[in-house]
């Protein structure tokens, strides 16, 4: 007679097993991305299953120029072999991004890329701006006295006129 193998069982799962199994694959799913019927009320899971869901993608890392500067200080001060390979790996950057840095310091992209000061912006003061400002002034004074005076002279022609009208008519 053969011995049962103990990896093999010929009984069939109770029902309650069967239900487990059941509620942990067709559970709904919460807005969470949770399984209603897999999780406790603490959180914690229940079944071995891995998690299923694909992480989010990490968000770039944005370096700062003082960031840069400061490792391209630290990479050039790197004699020892095997140093420049440690800060790398501490910093967690590749050889290509000193390379690209570098480069963005010869061309001065690295201090164009500084903090911007924050707050208004100082206008460039043109030294002859007070000059054309005083003189648009005088200009529109000017006008004014013209237009002034082209009334006045109006009037005059009027009353010159009408007193040639009233000798007329004393004359006549």
């Amino acid at each position: 007679m053969k011995k049962p193998n103990k990896n093999f069982s010929m009984k069939a799962p109770t029902d309650r097993k069967r239900s487990s199994l059941v509620a942990s694959t067709e559970g709904a799913r919460r807005a969470t991305g949770v399984d209603a019927t897999n999780d406790d009320r603490s959180g914690n899971r229940d079944s071995g299953y891995p998690d299923p869901e694909v992480p989010e993608m990490k968000p770039r890392r944005k370096f700062t120029a003082k960031y840069k500067l400061r490792i391209l200080e630290e990479s050039d001060a790197c004699t020892v072999p095997g140093e420049l390979g440690r800060l790398l790996r501490r910093e967690g950057l590749y050889s290509s991004n000193l390379t690209t840095w570098r480069r963005q310091k010869e061309q001065g992209i690295l201090d164009a890329m500084q903090p911007k000061k924050r707050g208004r912006k100082t206008n460039n003061v043109n030294p002859l701006a007070s000059e054309v400002a005083r003189l648009q002034k005088e200009k529109q004074q000017l006008e004014d006295k013209l237009r002034k005076a082209g009334i006045i002279i109006e009037a005059q022609k009027k009353i010159s006129e009408l007193m040639k009208l009233i000798q007329n008519i004393d004359e006549s």
